[in-house]
């Protein structure tokens, strides 16, 4: 059974710093990509950041970059994100999502749970 689980939400102040993690289980990830995504009350998922399992191909939504770091650690099936600088506008819920690679990022194969980031004013 493949299970994606995030830790490491919570509160913190503005231009504060979190790290979420993202443990991966179940299969194999080599040959796909892995995902943050994040949806705040009344606002549609978006894709936040995105990593290969191999390789060193990035990708960031534009009100992050500079901001947020995405990385793994192959020897613990597990990916991180990194959040500094952090805004009142990132509160939303954070998800871990995998995809294989390819393919977009429309329908992940693979879900998280979810982590919630609050970030106070």
């Amino acid at each position: 059974q493949v299970q994606l689980v995030e830790s490491g939400g919570g509160l913190v102040q503005t231009g504060g710093s979190l790290r979420l993690s993202c443990a991966a289980s179940g299969r194999t990830f080599s040959g796909y990509k892995m995902g943050w995504f994040r949806q705040a009350p009344g606002k549609e998922r978006e894709l936040v950041a995105a990593i290969r399992w191999s390789g060193e191909s990035t990708y960031y939504v534009d009100s992050v970059k500079d901001r947020f770091t995405i990385s793994r650690d192959n020897s613990k099936n597990t990916v991180y994100l990194q959040m500094n600088s952090l805004k009142p506008e990132d509160t939303a819920v954070y998800y871990c999502a995998s995809q294989k690679y390819g393919r977009t990022w429309n329908n992940p194969e693979y879900w998280g749970q979810g982590t919630q980031v609050t970030v106070s004013s």
